[in-house]
C-alpha cells in the first residue's frame, strides 16, 4: 500500500462584501469536477509550504493563511484502480486581495469565485462539501 499527501487551501476573497470562494476545475477526466487548488507534497516541505506552492501554482494567487484552521479528509484511489493506496488532503484556509487569478493551463480548466451557497451547489464531494462548512463556521465565529 502506497500513501499520497496532498496540501492546499480553501482559499476566499471579498467582492462588494461578499464572501467569495475560489473553486477549480481539473482538466481531462477531473474537467467536470470542482475542488479547492491543492498538489503533492515535495521532498523537504511542511504542509503549509505545499499548500501555498500549489495555490500559487494552480490560480496564480499569493495568499494569506489563516492561523488555526487545518483540516483533512482521506480516501482509498479505488476509481484510479489503485485500491489499496490512500491519499490524505489536507486543507487550510487562505485569504487574497486585490488580485487576478490566473490558471495554470496544464491543470486547470477553468477558475469560478463562488458564494458559499454556489460553491456548496457545486461541489461533488461530500468531503469538500464539509470542509467549505468547517471554513464558513470558522469565519463567521
Amino acid at each position: 500500500m502506497a500513501d499520497e499527501k496532498s496540501c492546499g487551501a480553501i482559499v476566499y476573497t471579498y467582492e462588494k462584501g461578499v464572501r467569495k470562494y475560489v473553486l477549480i476545475r481539473g482538466t481531462g477526466i477531473y474537467k467536470e469536477f470542482c475542488g479547492f487548488p491543492k498538489g503533492h507534497m515535495e521532498p523537504g516541505e511542511t504542509e503549509t509550504e505545499t499548500a501555498l506552492r500549489e495555490v500559487k501554482e494552480e490560480t496564480g494567487l499569493d495568499v494569506t493563511v489563516l492561523d488555526g484552521f487545518r483540516t483533512m479528509d482521506e480516501h482509498f484511489l479505488a476509481r484510479e484502480g489503485r485500491p489499496n493506496d490512500k491519499k490524505t488532503n489536507v486543507y487550510f484556509l487562505a485569504e487574497y486581495r486585490d488580485q487576478e487569478v490566473k490558471a495554470q493551463e496544464s491543470e486547470v480548466s477553468e477558475i469560478v469565485l463562488m458564494d458559499y451557497n454556489e460553491a456548496m451547489q457545486s461541489l461533488q464531494y461530500e468531503e469538500s462539501r464539509r470542509e467549505l462548512t468547517e471554513a464558513e463556521e470558522y469565519l463567521n465565529m
